[in-house]
């Protein structure tokens, strides 16, 4: 069994914002995959949907608390399915790569995302599979004159939304 999860912010206000560029690029994946649609699940306080890919069973998940709790729900899910770190794959945006582009990582720190850090805080580890998600890029960054915690909260663009969202089929390869 595998879970992977998204980390972003819930409610309308935060749809399209660069904070959820994880839950963007899972919702593509969850279609092209031929997932089920994502059902509440108060019990883990996350969206979730499930199927079985060659023989195992895949667990899709958006937490419903805000970014800096995100591990709770993590915890919740891989204790309750028993699923062990090495079957976590976590997407997440990241300040420092640029827009289109991805990176996988594992066993590496948070990096200064809140996210990511409650969710090592939870397992008590670091050991899971991460897919970082541009959002900006170093190019850009030396530039931008608002502090970056204000960032993660904008909009992305029209041309920046299609260039996340087209993203999903090369991430879906590394899954």
């Amino acid at each position: 069994m595998h879970l992977i999860i998204a980390l972003g912010n819930p409610g309308q206000q935060y749809e399209n914002t660069r904070h959820n560029a994880g839950f963007l690029v899972l919702d593509e994946l969850q279609k092209s995959l031929g997932f089920s649609q994502f059902e509440k699940n108060s019990k883990f306080d996350a969206l979730i949907c499930e199927k079985n890919l060659d023989g195992e069973k895949i667990i899709l998940a958006k937490p419903q608390s805000f970014m800096n709790r995100s591990g709770e729900v993590v915890r919740k899910i891989m204790d309750f399915y028993k699923i062990p770190k090495e079957n976590l794959l976590v997407l997440h945006d990241d300040l420092d790569i640029n827009i289109g582009a991805f990176k996988i990582s594992t066993d590496s720190s948070a990096a200064g995302h809140n996210g990511v850090q409650s969710v090592i805080d939870n397992l008590g580890s670091q050991q899971f599979k991460r897919i970082r998600i541009g959002i900006e890029g170093s190019e850009k960054k030396k530039d931008r004159i608002i502090p970056g915690e204000v960032f993660v909260l904008q909009d992305f663009s029209v041309e920046e939304l299609g260039a996340i969202k087209k993203l999903a089929e090369e991430i879906e390869k590394e899954i």
